[in-house]
């Protein structure tokens, strides 16, 4: 088979397939039925896949580890892109400043730089966005919730960035300790 090729299509959107597989798979998604949930926060999924990976995200579980410098991941294909970090192969560059990239998705949000768009608002206080994930990170500052939790103290952050800066306070108790 033709490696563009996708014989198998959704009747109920048009999306096609390049295996039956993943067809069948796809149409769980219009389904109401969840077949798993988080005992947690009770958030339902329709894949086994999408269920464990919630649930490693939730736990902080990262089984996936480079073995070039031990950082460790809750996903294979983070690990997978993470990988190309250590390679000198960049075959993405970007026409405007010159700066390469191992990903054409990272080239494409990086492309977003240049052009000042920010298509992400947030409905609360208007502050926009270039990256959807941006938005999602800024969202839980409006929020109670704090995943973030220093190891040190235990403090809780809405946001990674947070926790990062905060860990700088206990760098500095070490650095100067009798």
């Amino acid at each position: 088979m033709h490696r563009k090729e996708r014989p198998y299509v959704c009747e109920v959107c048009s999306k096609r397939f390049t295996q039956m597989a993943h067809l069948i798979s796809h149409l769980l998604t219009h389904s109401d039925k969840k077949h798993y949930s988080c005992e947690v926060c009770s958030k339902e999924f329709t894949h086994r896949s999408s269920w464990k990976t919630h649930l490693r995200v939730r736990t902080k579980e990262k089984p996936y580890i480079c073995e070039v410098c031990s950082k460790t991941f809750a996903r294979s294909v983070h690990l997978k892109s993470h990988l190309l970090a250590h390679s000198d192969e960049k075959p993405y560059p970007c026409e405007v400043c010159g700066k390469v990239f191992t990903r054409s998705d990272k080239l494409k949000y990086h492309l977003l730089t240049h052009s000042k768009e920010k298509p992400y608002a947030c409905e609360v206080c208007s502050k926009s966005f270039t990256r959807s994930d941006n938005l999602k990170s800024h969202l839980l500052t409006h929020s109670e919730e704090k995943p973030y939790t220093s190891k040190v103290c235990f403090k809780e952050f809405s946001g990674n960035s947070s926790l990062k800066l905060h860990s700088f306070i206990h760098a500095n108790e070490k650095l100067y300790s009798c």
